[in-house]
């Protein structure tokens, strides 16, 4: 099967899971899904992800993660999509909910959150946003 946006597909994955309060959600890993995968671990939206490779198919295993039943991911969104890529400067980069949430950005430093990306002063393309 051929997606045109495996990162939506991705968010959407996500998004479908903790609406159903699963504990996991499995998808086709790439590079890029692990990247984003390691920030939102690294800033506390998940639990864990796992790789493993079965039948030559690459997966990715994220751990979702709960609080007192509720999910911690209230939304995530995908801005920056195929047909409109949406590019951003360090100095005008998004806050979230004012400071609240995240955004996910592809700098050419690699993938890291807006936070890392003001600090180390470098703009890129918004993947998403995380509150």
């Amino acid at each position: 099967m051929s997606l045109n946006d495996p990162i939506g597909d991705m968010i959407a994955r996500i998004k479908n899971s903790q609406l159903r309060n699963h504990k996991k959600v499995e998808l086709p890993s790439s590079k890029f899904k692990i990247k984003i995968a390691d920030v939102l671990k690294n800033e506390g939206y998940i639990i864990d992800y796992k790789t493993s490779s079965e039948e030559k198919k690459p997966t990715l295993e994220i751990l979702l993660k709960y609080n007192s039943g509720t999910p911690v991911i209230s939304s995530i969104q995908r801005i920056s999509k195929p047909g409109r890529r949406v590019f951003s400067s360090a100095e005008s980069l998004p806050k979230i909910n004012n400071g609240l949430g995240i955004a996910i950005v592809s700098t050419p430093k690699g993938v890291m959150s807006d936070i890392d990306a003001r600090k180390q002063k470098i703009g890129g393309e918004i993947i998403c946003k995380v509150f």
